[in-house]
C-alpha cells in the first residue's frame, strides 16, 4: 500500500493530553514529509487553533478545520473551500430543540472561523480549552443575532447535558438539512448536510490527484468515524471512543504513549 497524505485529527490524537507534540511525533512526521508525504491536520478546530500548533507539528502546508467544513493552506492563507449550515436549517433547529430545552445556547462560527458570535450566557459556562479562545471575547449575542447569518460551525451547548445527550435530543427532532457530531468538546457540533472529515478530506484528495486507498488517516472520536472509513488505512488511537474503534482498520497505541509516531515509524522504517 503507498501513501501519499497523512490525515491526522488533533486533540485525543497527535497531541498529548497536555496539548503537547512530542518529540518523537515530530520526528516522524518530518520523516514522511521527507519522503514526500503529505502530513495534513484534519481538526473540529478552527484555523487560529491550527496555527497554534502548527509549529510545534511541522504543518505549513494544508489543514481541514472545522470537521472538514472548509479546507485552508497555513503557508498562503489560501481558503481552498467552505460549507457553511443555512440560516434556515439553523434557526428550525435553534426553534425545535429550544422549545425542548430552554437553557440550551448556541454559537455561530463564521468567516473563516474568525468571527465567534455567541448567544448570551454562552461565556459564561465556557472555559479556554473549549474553543481555544478566552470566553472574555466571545461576546452575548441575542439569539436572533446568532442565527443572522450562515455558519461555518452551529454550535449546541447545555449546562449539564452531554454532547452524546444532546446529539439524542437533535436526532429526535428528526430535523433535515444539517450534520450532528461531537469531538470530544463539550458541545454539539452542527455542519452543513452532507459535511464531515471525509467530505473535506475527500474534497483535497481530490486537489492533489490522491485517491482514498493512498491516504493514512488517524482519530479518536465520533468526528474522526467517517474519515477512520473513508481512507485506505484508517487507525485508531487506543484512548478512541467507540465508533471511531469500529471504524479504523486498527488500533494503536494512546495519543499520550505516540500511537501516531509508532505506526509511522513502522511505515517509514
Amino acid at each position: 500500500m503507498t501513501i501519499r497524505l497523512i490525515a491526522t485529527d488533533l486533540d485525543g490524537t497527535l497531541l498529548r493530553s497536555d496539548l503537547s507534540v512530542s518529540e518523537r511525533t515530530r520526528r516522524a512526521l518530518n520523516r514522511a514529509r521527507a519522503a514526500g508525504i503529505h502530513t495534513v491536520p484534519v481538526t473540529a478546530r478552527q484555523p487560529h487553533g491550527v496555527k497554534m500548533i502548527a509549529e510545534q507539528a511541522g504543518f505549513n502546508e494544508y489543514a481541514l478545520c472545522g470537521n472538514g467544513a472548509h479546507g485552508v493552506h497555513l503557508g498562503t492563507g489560501e481558503r481552498l473551500f467552505e460549507a457553511h449550515v443555512t440560516q434556515a436549517a439553523q434557526r428550525a433547529l435553534a426553534e425545535a430543540l429550544s422549545a425542548q430545552l430552554p437553557d440550551v445556547l448556541f454559537v455561530s462560527v463564521r468567516d473563516g472561523g474568525t468571527t465567534f458570535v455567541a448567544q448570551q450566557g454562552y461565556a459564561e459556562i465556557a472555559h479556554f480549552e473549549d474553543h481555544k479562545r478566552d470566553p472574555s471575547t466571545m461576546g452575548s449575542a441575542e439569539l436572533a443575532e446568532v442565527l443572522a447569518l450562515p455558519s461555518l460551525k452551529f454550535i449546541v451547548r447545555h449546562a449539564t447535558l452531554t454532547p452524546r445527550e444532546l446529539l439524542a435530543q437533535v436526532q429526535a427532532l428528526n430535523l433535515s438539512g444539517f450534520a450532528a457530531t461531537h469531538s470530544g468538546a463539550p458541545f454539539l457540533e452542527i455542519l452543513a448536510e452532507g459535511v464531515s472529515k471525509a467530505w473535506g478530506l475527500a474534497r483535497l484528495c481530490d486537489r492533489l490527484g490522491i485517491d482514498a486507498s493512498e491516504v493514512l488517516a488517524f482519530g479518536d472520536a465520533l468526528n474522526d468515524a467517517e474519515m477512520l472509513s473513508w481512507a485506505g488505512r484508517g487507525v485508531a488511537m487506543a484512548n478512541a471512543e467507540e465508533e471511531a474503534l469500529a471504524a479504523a482498520d486498527e488500533v494503536t497505541l494512546s495519543n499520550d504513549q505516540d500511537g501516531l509516531a509508532a505506526v509511522l515509524e513502522r511505515l517509514l522504517a
